[in-house]
Order: C-alpha cells, then structure tokens, then sequence
C-alpha cells in the first residue's frame, strides 16, 4: 500500500492529538480524529511552553504565534493569609525555564492555535468515542459509541489520563494510572487586582493549596484548589458529579482566608470548572501492534511537573517522524518509544511531589516557602537548574520531509 494511502486514527484533540495530526500531514497519511467534546476544547488553565516542547512549535512555525496569545507573567509568589508575599521567583528566573517559564499560554488558546494550523484535510469526528477496538496484522477495526465503525492502518490514543484508547487496547487504568493522592479543582474565576500579573500560591495546614494567576482577558483570572489525602484515606465521589465534587471543596476549604470564600463562590458557577485526582501514567511500553498512546495517555508526569506539554508535543513530534520515514510499524513504534521514554522519566521525577506543593504542616509550610526563597541563590540554584533542564534533555531528530 503506498503511504500516501495509509489511515489513521487519533483520540483526542488535545495539544498531543493535534500536534501529531500536523506531523502526520506532513508526512503524508490521511487523518481522522475522533473527540468526545463537540469541537476542540476551550479554555482551560496555562501550560508551560518550554525547552523540547517550545522546538516543536518552532519547527511547526507556530513560535511567533505563540508568543503573541502568551499570558503577561510577572512570576510566581507564595503569600500567606493576609496576601504578603514571602517568596517569590521572577518569570526570568533561570532563563525563562523556571516554575512560571517564557511563554505560558492558556491550554484552550495553544489548542485553538495547533487546531488553526491543521486546515483542510482532516476528518473530525465530534460528540464520539471509541468503544472496541480489534485489530490484525494489516489493520485495526474501530468501534464507535455512535459514528459507524471503520478500518484504519493505526489507532493512536492522545485522550489523556482516562484514556479509552490505554483502556480499550492496553488494559484497565488502575493498572497504569497511580495516583498522587492530591485532588484539584481549575476553573476560571473574576480578576483579583492585587495579582499584579503574578502567579500567587496560598498554602493551608491540612495540604490545602488555592491559587490564582492572571486570565487572557482583563476582567478574568485563573483558580485552582487543591487538597491532599493522608495515606489509606479515600474520596468517594463521581468524576462526573460536579455537585458532589463542589461538596468536597466546600468540606476541606470551609473557613479557610486568604481568597478562599471568593473562589469557592466562583468554583460554583465557573463554566469550564474541572476536578479530578493527580495521577502520573506509566507503561512498560507504549505500544501494542498497531495502536500506540502519546502524551498523558502515555505517561503523563502530572501537571506538578511543569512538563506535560514538553512531554505531548515532544512524543507527536517523534512519534509521526518515525511512523513518516517509511519503517515498518513496529520498528517505529520502538523507536518512538526508545527516543522519548528517557524524556519522560526526567519529567517524572518530581523533586518535591505533592509534599512539596502542599504541605501538610505550618512548619513543613514555612520550610517549602524558605526553600523557595533561596532558589535562584546558592544552594539551592543549582538543584534548581538540574530539575528545570530537564525540559531540554532531549536530541530531537531532523524528521524534514523531502
């Protein structure tokens, strides 16, 4: 069969999903995405546009663009109950590559930019997901939950943590998906003038972390709460119930200060208001005969790690290279695989976890925030560095079309 002929199949037009449609294009296999929203997603929190992950988007051309639709940052600050700030780091920290990096961007601004480049020539299939999936040597035959079933030469599984294509091909999401016992809530919530463009970060006895960074527009900003469990503890609630996720949020925030009270009531009416456990994702190998998973379906290192679209853009960009330089499938899929799973296991390394993100006690508050002082100074600065250059620590091969 000639390339040009080949089809295939991705699962989620996410910033992986997109991004390997561009490369796939490129090289030229015909493309149908399936995703479960009616179109791609807006809105959505800021994501950092670093090392590995921002030359991708140089070599797609999409850099200057991506500039543009950036988030003006002043940096990150950690305050206490009254807003004063008692450590704070730049966003021209380390380079630009520190916790807030050069370009962040809103999640749904990046997708609309990777969505606009794709143009013509893509087959969306919206309101729709994958159900089974049975494949042979030569193909895979898809199941759909509504469009109707269809034959294509690889699947690839860019939908994220609760991946259907990991489920459907690989196996049950306990099995990969290991929780970091540490619970957030995102949501949009009206502007807080007193942010002056920084990111600011309140932690809570208890593991509780509420935070608040500058919107896209003047009139909104961007809220997270996020609480942890003690070993053993479990939290019941339905991943699709957001009455009873709001319930949990009242129960572990009620009565704390800072912008709390506020942000509880906007959590309540926020239109893009999403919860859901923390977890990192990992698999022995990524691929399984003609189906192969990129992104967080693949190994997601939790939005902690400040590399998660590094890690999506990075194993697109691989991914379609491989599959593009005619390869048989699986020498491609294993090189896919071999290049990027050193990438991946830096990005998962996390130097403080959720302990250093949320602690639990006013001591343990203090050190964090004593550390974060003495980050850019010896010595911890060169701690530091080694953690953020990770974002870099890839050779990305030349994949240029002829």
């Amino acid at each position: 069969m000639n390339m040009n002929e080949r089809r295939v199949l991705i699962s989620g037009a996410s910033i992986a999903g997109l991004a390997c449609a561009y490369w796939l294009r490129r090289h030229g296999f015909s493309v149908t995405i399936v995703e479960i929203a009616p179109s791609p997603r807006p809105g959505g929190q800021a994501v950092d546009l670093r090392g590995a992950g921002r030359t991708v988007i140089d070599r797609m051309g999409l850099l200057n663009g991506a500039r543009a639709i950036g988030l003006e940052q002043a940096g990150m600050s950690w305050v206490d109950a009254h807003g004063q700030t008692r450590a704070a780091m730049p966003t021209d920290a380390f380079g630009g590559e520190g916790f807030i990096s050069e370009i962040e961007i809103l999640r749904g601004d990046l997708v609309d930019l990777l969505y606009q480049q794709l143009g013509d020539g893509i087959e969306w299939i919206f309101n729709d997901t994958i159900t089974e999936l049975a494949q042979s040597s030569n193909y895979v035959n898809v199941t759909f939950r509504g469009a109707r079933p269809q034959r294509f030469d690889f699947v690839i599984g860019a939908d994220g943590l609760h991946s259907a294509v990991r489920t459907a091909a690989f196996g049950r999401e306990e099995d990969f998906v290991h929780p970091l016992g540490l619970y957030t809530a995102w949501f949009t919530a009206p502007a807080f003038e007193e942010l002056d463009n920084w990111y600011q970060l309140y932690n809570h006895t208890g593991g509780l972390v509420a935070s608040i960074r500058p919107g896209s527009q003047p009139s909104e900003s961007k809220a997270a709460l996020s609480f942890r469990t003690r070993p053993g503890e479990r939290v019941g609630h339905d991943r699709r119930d957001r009455a009873s996720q709001i319930a949990l949020l009242e129960d572990r925030f009620g009565g704390v200060g800072w912008h709390v009270p506020r942000l509880l009531e906007a959590a309540r009416s926020a239109s893009d208001f999403s919860f859901d456990e923390m977890g990192k994702v990992q698999l022995s190998r990524w691929w399984n005969g003609r189906i192969a998973l990129i992104g967080d379906a693949a190994a997601c290192p939790t939005p902690l790690s400040g590399l998660g679209t590094s890690v999506a853009l990075v194993g697109a960009y691989v991914l379609a290279g491989e599959l593009g330089d005619g390869s048989d499938h699986a020498a491609a899929f294993a090189a896919y695989d071999r290049l990027v799973r050193p990438y991946v296991e830096g990005a998962q390394q996390l130097a403080g976890g959720p302990g250093g993100y949320a602690p639990m006690t006013a001591l343990a508050i203090r050190f964090m925030q004593a550390s974060m002082s003495w980050a850019t100074r010896w010595p911890m600065r060169g701690f530091m560095e080694k953690q953020f250059s990770k974002a870099s620590d890839i050779d990305l091969p030349d994949y240029t079309p002829a």
